[in-house]
């Protein structure tokens, strides 16, 4: 009798999860969902990049790669203890015919960044940045604080 009523209990479950699987299957759904799982592979081909941060004594050490990055391309912000690496990309498409004619032109602009928070704010006057052979360097330099005596 136990056997019966833990069927019965299983059944309507069984029902439900056949339903979603098979309205996940349908064709727009499943398209949907496909479409879903490459976006969250690969959202944005270039707008990732590694980028990683280190610390000395004196100075924090911001690391990105970026390969086949053209210098001009790479643009640093900083608003008080954030430094924003912004990377501007144009990509120009041109189709031409057998003559040289060209027949299509096509030009797209694809702008990705990464936003490092570091824990003092930042005297962009001293921060240093230089960029060789696909690598960013960026190096903050730590602020001196002032050590508060405790009055008797």
């Amino acid at each position: 009798m136990s056997d019966h009523k833990k069927k019965v209990r299983n059944e309507p479950f069984g029902d439900i999860m056949k339903s979603m699987n098979q309205f996940f299957h349908e064709k727009p759904v499943r398209g949907f969902m496909q479409t879903m799982d490459d976006f969250f592979k690969n959202p944005f081909p270039a707008a990732h990049f590694h980028v990683e941060v280190s610390e000395t004594d004196d100075a924090h050490i911001i690391s990105a790669e970026l390969p086949g990055i053209n210098k001009e391309q790479i643009q640093l912000d900083v608003l008080d203890n954030y430094i924003t690496i912004t990377i501007n990309q144009l990509e120009s498409l041109t189709e031409e015919d057998e003559n040289r004619q060209i027949t299509r032109r096509h030009q797209s602009f694809q702008r990705s960044s990464r936003t490092i928070p570091l824990p003092q704010p930042i005297n962009e006057k001293k921060v240093k940045a230089n960029y060789k052979n696909g690598l960013l360097q960026i190096k903050v330099p730590k602020q001196k604080g002032k050590t508060i005596f405790l009055e008797d």
